[in-house]
């Protein structure tokens, strides 16, 4: 593992500090880094909630937490109490700015060190808290702000959060978040490709056939129906997750890993996907949603179910036709897709070069099939190569797929760091590189936003799938019609 170096003193404010994902994602991932050494002494992690509650209280939730968040033997008594040194609880309603006193108090004095406010909250609340740490003098030249996803629920909203940070924070301050951009194998998409001349010439039209993107989920919606209802999986993970892995497998190489030669490149693709419109959203989308079924060998029952029986009209499936107009990519189409209650935790980007131009082993004979690239990206990470190689023997010549494979748990033998645990870190050392820029956001809208109208214009519909498969059959038919089918590993 590459040697872990201290961060700068820092100030963190969690707005949002008693919420899932503060306790279930933020704390484990500070609980490591300082268990590792990356965080100083002095350091301190600010849980800022309008409830009221005193430090004593607060650390017991905290620890509470963290033994049930926490991988079997990784909860550790005296890395415990070190952490606990660290963490402060101050009493702060988003929304009463003038009530801020217990924050502004445990602020005062440090503005010179690196100061952070993570927006742990809903969406809605983004701009008031902006205006709240203006309002009370809070924002110096070494703050950040980190805003979680969903930014807004369409291309308006988001300018509207992005107006009114703008306000308050400079761009360079500003950390929008997509926790699958600290995923190691993705940041090994950059490492694949532009630190392997072997891949670089393959990389394009002239060589791949097609791409698939796999984003897949065995649990339900369980108790985020009512936000999951208004939002739904195009909204929940295309427009961010999804679009971030398209960007960064299909860009331009950029001319250095500076923070604005990544993301120019990655907003190039945004620009060039092309548009789905109402006469084609039938052919190129699909929209699911899952009944009750059997995951695990244990039932499970249907989102509706889980909405009480409410009539809705929400997607927790999509799969995508994606298609990137430029001289790299025209042609090959990007098969996306994602949703809940499918058949297991899968996520993966799958890369089909092109059959053979001649192949000199007879079809009937032989099986030839194309070279397959898998990136795993989980549960298990790592790179798969799928070729052609004869089986060994005397017995005749016989061909069949063979794989190497590179697990990174095993290549490299670590505990594989949390997204989270990574993006925490490039916030406190001020690297916005593996941060979504507001060009990119607004970019990412605009394309999802003119699904969401043909799919509005047209009245497309969802259909049902049952829980534990692969969504509905049409999404394979979606393949079908190009004479395609999903390379999955049942």
């Amino acid at each position: 593992m590459a040697q872990l170096v201290p961060v700068e003193t820092f100030d963190l404010v969690i707005f949002g500090g008693t919420g899932d994902l503060a306790m279930r994602k933020l704390l484990p991932a500070l609980y490591h880094r300082d268990g590792d050494g990356q965080i100083t002494p002095d350091s301190r992690i600010i849980a800022a909630s309008r409830g009221e509650l005193g430090r004593d209280e607060y650390l017991a939730l905290v620890e509470e937490a963290l033994r049930s968040n926490l991988a079997d033997g990784e909860f550790d008594e005296a890395t415990w109490r070190t952490f606990a040194t660290r963490i402060h609880y101050a009493q702060a309603d988003a929304t009463e700015h003038d009530q801020w006193g217990q924050l502004v108090e445990l602020l005062n004095g440090v503005a010179d060190r690196v100061r952070v406010a993570y927006l742990a909250t809903a969406p809605s609340l983004f701009g008031t808290i902006a205006q709240g740490l203006s309002q009370n003098q809070l924002i110096t030249d070494a703050s950040r702000i980190v805003l979680e996803k969903p930014l807004g629920r369409d291309l308006e909203s988001a300018r509207e959060i992005n107006e009114a940070i703008g306000k308050c924070f400079a761009e360079h301050q500003i950390y929008r978040i997509d926790h699958y951009l600290g995923k190691e194998t993705v940041q090994n998409l950059l490492a694949l490709r532009f630190g392997n001349s072997l891949f670089e010439p393959l990389w394009r039209r002239s060589a791949i056939d097609n791409v698939q993107i796999t984003v897949a989920e065995d649990l339900g919606v369980g108790g985020r129906v009512e936000f999951y209802d208004r939002v739904g999986a195009l909204r929940d993970m295309v427009q961010n997750h999804l679009m971030q892995l398209v960007c960064l497998f299909a860009m331009e190489p950029p001319s250095s890993l500076d923070q604005n030669a990544v993301r120019d490149e990655k907003i190039k693709v945004l620009r060039s996907l092309k548009p789905i419109s109402p006469a084609e959203v039938g052919t190129c989308t699909v929209r699911g949603r899952y009944t009750s079924g059997a995951i695990d060998d244990e039932t499970v029952p249907g989102y509706i179910e889980e909405l009480a029986g409410a009539d809705s009209s929400t997607e927790t499936f999509v799969a995508i036709k994606v298609e990137i107009e430029n001289w790299r990519w025209s042609g090959v189409p990007f098969y996306i897709r994602t949703g809940k209650r499918l058949n297991r935790k899968h996520s993966e980007i799958v890369v089909q070069f092109q059959d053979v131009p001649h192949s000199i082993f007879p079809e009937q004979q032989f099986n030839v099939k194309p070279n397959m690239l898998r990136i795993r990206l989980q549960p298990d990470e790592g790179v798969q190569l799928s070729i052609m190689a004869k089986e060994p023997g005397p017995g005749g010549f016989d061909l069949r797929p063979v794989a190497l494979d590179l697990s990174f748990a095993e290549t490299f033998g670590v505990r594989y760091p949390d997204a989270y645990e990574r993006l925490l870190m490039e916030v406190l050392r001020g690297n916005p590189a593996l941060f979504m820029r507001r060009d990119e956001v607004e970019a990412a809208w605009e394309w999802v936003d003119g699904i969401i109208a043909s799919w509005e214009t047209s009245k497309q519909k969802v259909e049902s799938y049952v829980a534990g498969t692969w969504g509905p059959s049409s999404s394979s038919l979606l393949l079908d019609r190009d004479g395609r089918a999903w390379n999955q590993e049942d």
